[in-house]
């Protein structure tokens, strides 16, 4: 066999392990927001909120139509003042309660999260605790799973969080648990409340289809101080980010893996360079 032909089939074999490689790699999805957009699916913008609950659910389903996962143990935070029934926002944005395929979703309380089988849903939907209804028992339920949740994310799974500031009735045990602690890698700010207006979209945010409306007009809770590796989605007028989106592997610690394909690919093309350099003779 010839160079040319030898290089070409050689060319060809390692693109189909590549391939092959990437195609079995799971991706989870990840959507985390600022938006109380449990809220205001309910009073406001409702419109705009309603979408954002939409796209983000879209995107951490990624086509599985399995229902969604919904924990909201009780309605005690609307005794706050400036909160919502999360499940309603879900229902107004077009979700229906029921475990068969489309758009349902399937609720447990904090207890019935702690044993819930993750397989069985396409993403699991975490309330707001400005605005919506995730009590400090909830938080503390998902944040005590954050393993089993990275290991269901790297099986193809997803997961929508929205606004997290501290503001949300106590644990019943214990102290306040971590805001986003079932994603130690992502760092918030302290309670960061404010009118929307002048947010924007980035190129990706707007590729989920997200539009500038949807994002202004209400409040949001909370900024994030770092990507963590995620996509930004959209900032505030100074710049800040209120939301993050990912798709693919979690590193061990939680982390996202941006490299663990391209690294495949890499080593694949670092073995067809050599396997193809002439011999000395």
């Amino acid at each position: 066999m010839n160079n040319t032909s030898g290089g070409a089939l050689l060319t060809a074999l390692v693109a189909g392990l590549a391939w092959g490689m990437a195609g079995n790699i799971q991706a989870g999805s990840i959507f985390v927001s600022g938006h109380d957009s449990d809220f205001h699916a309910s009073a406001g913008n409702t419109v705009g909120a309603q979408n954002i609950i939409n796209r983000a659910l879209d995107y951490t389903r990624g086509g599985n139509t399995a229902p969604i996962l919904l924990i909201e143990t009780s309605t005690a935070n609307l005794g706050l003042g400036d909160h919502l029934d999360s499940e309603v926002g879900l229902i107004n944005s077009g979700y229906t309660a029921g475990n068969t395929p489309g758009k349902h979703y399937v609720k447990v309380s904090a207890s019935g999260f702690l044993t819930a089988n993750l397989s069985l849903y396409s993403s699991i939907f975490i309330p707001s605790d400005h605005g919506g209804t995730l009590t400090g028992d909830d938080l503390q339920a998902i944040n005590s799973r954050s393993g089993d949740i990275f290991s269901y994310l790297n099986a193809g799974g997803g997961l929508a969080a929205f606004a997290e500031d501290g503001f949300r009735v106590p644990a019943a045990v214990g102290p306040q648990p971590s805001n986003f602690g079932f994603l130690p890698f992502l760092v918030t700010s302290a309670p960061h409340g404010e009118y929307e207006n002048g947010n924007s979209l980035t190129a990706f945010g707007a590729s989920l289809g997200l539009v500038n409306s949807d994002i202004n007009g209400n409040y949001s809770h909370n900024v994030f101080l770092t990507t963590g590796g995620m996509n930004v989605v959209d900032v505030d007028a100074t710049g800040e980010i209120l939301s993050l989106a990912w798709r693919g592997s979690l590193g061990p610690s939680g982390v996202p893996d941006s490299g663990s394909t391209l690294a495949l690919l890499g080593g694949a093309s670092a073995l067809l360079l050599a396997m193809r350099r002439p011999k000395a003779n």
